[in-house]
């Protein structure tokens, strides 16, 4: 079982990245967010997930330990494939999808393509008390902005320009602005493929 990869991102289009590791180009299914974030020659690191199946073998790849734990909990439930996992995973970080489930939202599912309200149901009947909301602290929001404030100069933002997507998805999503993947992420889906430096 491949459980991590270390390695150099060779490229990265829509929902795949290609990674390099030892001189081999690895295919990893990724959310759109941590494809957006990878740039060509630079490092990444993934907690992986592989699924073996008769006639394929996929690699999904996600950035936060919480994501995997997600992505396999998701999997676990009838009817929800890989992709419609990941699909989850690509609108709601874990923090969001175990508050979905604990409070029986159904409608945080229904802009995930895959996921009708009869699987949204589902999910919540099975995954209800498997997934626990971290508890991160507000205090911690500002280390959390410093942290993709950096980032996203490090991928050649401009610093006011980073700033205000920060402010911005921070607005918009209070819940993200705890946690610095979450944070990024929705930075990231602020500024958009088109803005990209």
């Amino acid at each position: 079982m491949i459980s991590r990869l270390d390695g150099t991102v060779l490229s990265a289009r829509g929902q795949r990245l290609v990674v390099g590791v030892g001189g081999v180009g690895l295919a990893v299914h990724v959310t759109p967010q941590c494809s957006l974030a990878a740039r060509p020659g630079a490092g990444v690191a993934l907690h992986t997930h592989l699924v073996v199946r008769e006639d394929d073998l996929a690699l999904y790849g996600f950035e936060t330990e919480a994501e995997l734990e997600a992505f396999e909990l998701l999997i676990g439930v009838t009817g929800v494939g890989p992709k419609s996992a990941l699909g989850v995973l690509a609108h709601l970080t874990p923090a969001e999808l175990a508050r979905a489930i604990d409070s029986g939202d159904e409608r945080a599912f229904k802009a995930v393509s895959g996921i009708g309200p009869k699987t949204a149901k589902l999910l919540i009947l099975q995954l209800s008390g498997k997934l626990v909301a971290p508890a991160v602290a507000r205090a911690a929001a500002p280390d959390a902005r410093a942290d993709v404030l950096t980032a996203l100069t490090g991928l050649g933002w401009p610093e006011r320009t980073a700033a205000d997507a920060i402010e911005r998805a921070a607005v918009a999503a209070p819940d993200a602005a705890a946690s610095s993947g979450a944070l990024l992420r929705a930075s990231l889906a602020i500024l958009g493929p088109a803005a990209r430096p």
